[in-house]
């Protein structure tokens, strides 16, 4: 069968940023022209992959001109392992694109002029901000296209690293990541050399079998570390053997825990997790409220930001101590504790019920005695019933999943009609959307964005809305 022949357009300038990292170019003839691989400013070559009636998908074969936003990538990684898009653009010019991203979403899809941006809060740290990372081990490491066609013998297929984009079976064997602070490196490349020199058996994703299937690692403020394996079976002397090495090679290490994972994924949740050393979990500290970090707790993988990201919460709030504060979406709790100091009372909603008792056990541990927390499904527990049988909201703070808010939420909330929504969002598309819908009823007042993963497009917003 013969080879369809690529199709390249030729001297396309790219002019802005678009969603997903992608950047935005023009045809001759005026369409639109979705690139990856290339950043806004540069002229490239580009092979189409898809072409629609009114716009075409490709990804930039050749630079022809580069952008003199462009900057040298950090990672030797760069490109290939999917993570870190933006980490051959300025850090400044990421930052203006992010912030024009959620100003344009809250406008088109929001369809709202008049409100106030204050300009993004960028990160202090550009690198090693990420408290938790997760690796994949694999038989069968990604070779390059000269591996590929060269002869020579590349040694070991074992690899401990990322999946390759669009490649699930495949394993990036990294050397380096610029995501999580040290030793992260040091450990996660002992493991890799522990495995291949005592003949380990890394996972084979395809056939289902082998000892090492995934590494995660957590670190706290503190510079104290947990490190999670998950074995598709048990080795108890082998398992011994590399846990005993890590350990004594490693004295950050404070807990060390693993899960024998049998199943055809790896998620951790319906998993029993057994604790080798230490107590099994870290301990975190946010402007003095603790809380307990666990295998299977959610908590913001970047710290510092985080830690911004609550303030100016609280900041946009402007509580002043007699307030009913609802936190919907509240997770384990972090948000709704952070507030509490200066509310009257707290009552958080939340659909995973480990996020629950984790909430009511840090309130404890914090000594709050004045929040409530419930588990349900955020459309059936936040209806007419519960609102009947609880004080009004003063104040409501909303912290949905990237899909945004279910309508019927949004509903309640206009019922609730409290004098102030505050609302956090991993996604501003489905924020604006959401935003839309209470618009006849709510003035937006203003946004702020807030940079939580530099190096890549993702962005945070919060939007204070008013009762008119």
């Amino acid at each position: 069968m013969k080879k369809k022949k690529d199709v390249i357009l030729e001297n396309i300038k790219l002019l802005t940023a678009g969603a997903k990292g992608v950047a935005i170019g023009k045809t001759e003839e005026g369409k639109t022209v979705l690139v990856s691989g290339g950043i806004p400013g540069d002229v490239v070559n580009v092979r189409v992959k898809k072409s629609k009636s009114n716009y075409i998908e490709g990804e930039a074969k050749e630079i022809v001109e580069k952008s003199p936003f462009r900057v040298e990538p950090k990672c030797i990684h760069f490109g290939t392992c999917g993570g870190c898009k933006w980490q051959n653009m300025s850090y400044e010019k990421q930052l203006d694109f992010k912030q024009q991203e959620v100003y344009n979403n809250i406008k088109r899809i929001g369809g709202i002029d008049d409100f106030e941006t204050v300009p993004i809060l960028g990160a202090e740290e550009q690198y090693f901000y990420r408290n938790k990372m997760e690796f994949s081990f694999s038989n069968a490491r990604w070779l390059t296209q000269y591996e590929i066609s060269s002869e020579e013998n590349y040694g070991s297929r074992d690899a401990l690293g990322f999946h390759i984009p669009g490649m699930w079976s495949k394993i990036l064997d990294l050397k380096e990541c610029w995501l999580q602070e040290d030793p992260s490196n040091a450990i996660r490349l002992a493991v890799r050399n522990f495995g291949v020199e005592n003949s380990l058996d890394f996972f084979d994703v395809r056939e289902q079998k082998g000892f090492l299937r995934t590494l995660m690692m957590r670190q706290n403020s503190k510079g104290e570390w947990m490190v999670l394996f998950q074995l598709y079976r048990e080795e108890k002397a082998n398992r011994a053997k590399l846990f005993d090495y890590l350990l004594e090679q490693f004295p950050q290490i404070k807990t060390l825990v693993y899960a024998i994972n049998p199943k055809q994924n790896d998620s951790i949740y319906d998993l029993n997790v057994n604790t080798y050393f230490g107590e099994g979990f870290l301990m975190e500290e946010m402007d003095g409220l603790k809380f307990k970090i666990g295998t299977k707790s959610f908590f913001q993988t970047n710290y510092k930001q985080a830690l911004e990201l609550y303030r100016k919460t609280l900041e946009f709030a402007d509580l002043k101590g007699d307030e009913i504060v609802y936190d919907l979406y509240t997770g384990t709790g972090t948000i709704a504790q952070y507030v509490a100091r200066n509310a009257k009372h707290v009552i958080g909603i939340e659909s995973v019920q480990e996020a629950i008792d984790a909430a009511i056990e840090h309130a404890e541990l914090n000594g709050l005695t004045n929040t409530t927390f419930y588990c349900g499904d955020m459309k059936n527990v936040f209806n007419d019933e519960f609102m009947e049988n609880h004080p009004k909201a003063d104040v409501l703070i909303t912290d949905p999943p990237r899909d945004g808010m279910h309508q019927k939420v949004v509903e309640q909330i206009l019922k609730l009609a409290p004098e102030k929504v505050v609302y956090v969002s991993c996604n501003s598309a489905t924020q604006a959307r959401d935003i839309a819908l209470m618009k006849d009823h709510y003035t937006l007042v203003k946004i702020l964005p807030v940079d939580m993963f530099p190096q890549t497009h993702h962005v945070e917003n919060i939007a204070l809305l008013v009762k008119k």
